[in-house]
């Protein structure tokens, strides 16, 4: 049976990393693309609850949406594809890294977070920059990596969060599963006046060179490896269960 592939991004159905995504997918089985109609980075696992979505359909098989990455997981499992649900949601090429602390504000990593939340297997795959946009190599990675994943399975309520390396295939290191890391920002706020002397804000900041920790996502990139790392929806902080245990409550 031929599986059936569902498409997201958080950079828009026009951005060059979907058109790359798709077209590094063919022949893999029925790829369906439901995508924001216009950039959507770091809107976090944000689902639209006061005001109606619009949908249209751009060409066949791909449809735009006036919403969140979230939004598109959603819409496109419980309703464009709800005669038959979707065998593997693949959401990006998201133009730029998704590393350590990232993927808290991801709108990539959101829409993968979402499918797993409805079942369904989900990858989540970003092309970190440095000079070029390799997106043809991030296209050839996450396509084995989709291989594997609809051949073997996921592990009950897991995604994989894909980094790829701004370089060409022959170039890569090789592949890792690696631990999540951090990375920093520049705490920056700019102000300026618009035309009218109001004051406005734009939230800034730029990646802090750091200390990569070994067998971290942000660490193996750095150095030329495809990194692979599984994130699990229970957020549980296992460690510190105990210990807050010991506390003394009034009740």
């Amino acid at each position: 049976m031929t599986k059936k592939i569902l498409i997201t991004n958080d950079d828009g159905i026009n951005a060059p990393g979907i058109k790359a995504l798709v077209e590094g997918l063919k022949g893999l089985g029925d790829l369906t693309v439901v995508a924001p109609d216009r950039e959507q980075s770091a809107s976090g696992h944000s689902l639209t609850l006061q005001r109606p979505l619009r949908i249209s359909k751009r060409a066949a098989g791909w449809y735009v949406v006036d919403g969140t990455p979230t939004d598109c997981v959603f819409i496109g499992v419980n309703h464009l594809l709800r005669q038959e649900k979707p065998d593997l949601v693949i959401s990006g090429i998201n133009r730029g890294g998704n590393l350590g602390d990232d993927i808290t504000y991801s709108g990539t990593v959101a829409a993968a977070f979402e499918a797993t939340l409805l079942g369904i297997p989900a990858i989540a795959v970003s092309l970190e920059y440095k000079r070029d946009f390799h997106f043809a190599t991030a296209a050839r990675v996450v396509r084995e990596v989709a291989v594997k994943v609809l051949d073997r399975g996921m592990p009950a309520d897991t995604l994989l969060n894909v980094n790829v390396p701004d370089l060409s295939w022959d170039e890569l290191a090789g592949f890792r599963v690696t631990r999540q890391g951090k990375r920093s920002y520049s705490d920056v706020v700019c102000e300026n006046r618009d035309p009218r002397g109001r004051r406005y804000y734009w939230i800034g900041g730029e990646v802090l060179p750091g200390d990569y920790l070994a067998g971290t996502d942000a660490a193996d990139v750095h150095a030329g490896f495809v990194s692979i790392t599984p994130i699990h929806l229970d957020l549980t902080n296992y460690k510190a269960l105990e210990p807050l245990q010991q506390w003394e409550w009034s009740i």
